[in-house]
Formats: C-alpha cells, structure tokens, sequence
C-alpha cells in the first residue's frame, strides 16, 4: 500500500472488547491522513465482540490476535517490536482523530527535535477539553486527580488546577508538562530507543506517567501539542469491565509509587496501601451505585 512512500508514522492500537469503537477510530484515522503513508498495527487482546470484522473492514491493518488479555504495556511493547517509523503514535480504541493530525504533529516533531513525546488536545464527546496534560502525581493526587470526587465537586480549587496543566495553555502554542495521556500519545522512536519501551510491571494505567518521567530524565522533553486534536470517548474500553479497570487502576498506581520512592516499600506500604485500599472502596462503592441507579 505505500510502495515508494515514506513512512513517519507507525500506529499502535491495543483492543479488548471494543471493537465497535475500534472500527470508528480506524475510519478516523484513514479520514485524516491525507496522503500521509501510516502503517497500523492492532493488538487485540482476547476480544470476543467481533474483532475479525477489521479484517473485512480495513485490510490494510496489521492485526495480531491474542488469545488472552496480555495487559495494555506487553501488548503495545509487542507492537513496538515491528516499528521502524521516525513517529510512534499510540491510540485507544475509543478515541477519533481529527483532520491534519498526522500534518501538524510531523511539522512540529522535524522542527522541534528535542522532543520525544507530544500529547494532542484531547477533547470530550461534547467538546469540552479533557485533562490529558497534568504534573507527576503527589501523594494529593489521590484526592483531587482529574476523576476524584474533590476535584469534580470543586473543579476550581487550587491543588486539582496545579495537578492538571492543560487549561494553562492558550490553545494556539505547545506548552512542556510533566506528562500527557496515553489515550493519544506520540513518541520519538529515536528517544524511545533510548530510554526504553514501557514497563509491562504496569498491566493497565499509569505506564504512561512512567515513560514520561524516563523521558525527562534522559533529558527528552514532553509536550502539550494543541494544534492536533482528538476525541476520547472516557471509559469506552473500561466501562465494560469497569471493577477490573478500577482495580487495576490501584494497583498500578501503587506500582509507581514503589518504583520511584526512595524508601523501601516495607515503610511505604503500611502509610500509602491503606490510602489506596479506601480509595479503591469508595470508587467501588460510587460506580455501584450509579449503576444501580441507571438499572432502576
């Protein structure tokens, strides 16, 4: 398909039981590229909704079918493995591409060469932006993170507004934060190559925190892009197994805490697990009941 085209763009899409979503954010990405030479790769992981309709629907995809969840790192780090492009791009499956992406992100990655990961502006299905671009998470994070109940009840306050970074950004012009979404993110094969593929110790959630973070200390920049958009349906692939997600959520955020502490997690644990433990309770409790309000 793109004999004698230069490819600057691989794409990584990790699916499980989201396939409905998945084909809409393919026909997104052929909708954008404009002449753009892009090889996809698919990973799906144990989906059991219809997945070979990508074979049907866009033949050209590299689509590799997994027969169990292998988790959201190993999978994207299987992908990696065939990737030769300049560009990385990782998407989820519930998110949709706007025209130009492709365009303005390579524009800016060949004349910005000291950055190695670009996060797009990541918009809501009403139009709204979403927090995608945040500072490295604090032992607060936990209380006023962009889904915690403080920061929905207070939107304003000071802390949540230091934790998300995005609305400091004029809409027009790149702004560097500590670290952007793996929802849509864009790496540097080159800065990637150097710091490392992801930590598959993270089955789901927070790997992209992680990479950010070598990315700095490499001394590679990470940017807050606005000038690429995209649509991120929040809670498209997790809603289906929404208690796993939650758990996971946890668990890898308990993950990060002990890899970048600088004190055994035999001191850690008995401070920070029951945080977490009742943070884990009270999320479960809150989706329980929102469920059992949209049944009756």
């Amino acid at each position: 398909m793109f004999e004698g085209a230069k490819i600057f763009f691989d794409l990584i899409i990790v699916n499980h039981n989201s396939t409905d979503y998945l084909l809409d954010c393919l026909q997104s990405v052929e909708l954008s590229l404009k002449g753009e030479a892009v090889r996809i790769y698919v990973e799906d992981n144990g989906s059991t909704d219809g997945i070979e309709r990508v074979y049907t629907s866009f033949p050209q995809v590299r689509l590799s079918v997994n027969s169990v969840n292998k988790g959201y790192a190993r999978s994207v780090n299987d992908a990696l493995k065939k990737c030769r492009a300049p560009y990385i791009v990782l998407l989820n499956p519930d998110t949709r591409l706007f025209a130009g992406f492709f365009e303005n992100v390579r524009s800016f990655m060949v004349k910005n060469r000291d950055v190695g990961v670009l996060g797009p502006k990541v918009l809501n299905r009403d139009g709204s932006v979403q927090g995608s671009a945040r500072s490295f998470p604090t032992p607060l994070t936990a209380f006023f993170g962009r889904n915690s109940f403080l920061t929905h009840w207070f939107p304003n306050n000071p802390i949540s507004r230091k934790n998300m970074v995005h609305d400091r950004c004029d809409g027009k012009f790149p702004l560097m934060v500590d670290w952007v979404s793996g929802a849509c993110m864009v790496l540097r094969k080159e800065a990637l190559d150097q710091v490392g593929f992801m930590d598959e110790r993270f089955f789901m959630y927070w790997e992209d925190v992680d990479l950010c973070g070598r990315m700095w200390r490499a001394g590679w920049k990470v940017v807050y892009f606005p000038r690429a958009s995209v649509i991120h349906h929040v809670g498209g692939s997790s809603e289906k197994r929404l208690f796993q997600s939650v758990y996971e959520f946890h668990k890898s955020c308990w993950r990060l805490v002990v890899k970048n502490a600088k004190v055994p997690p035999a001191i850690l644990g008995p401070i920070v697990l029951p945080v977490l433990a009742a943070r884990l309770l009270a999320v479960s409790v809150f989706h329980m009941i929102r469920l059992r309000k949209n049944i009756f």
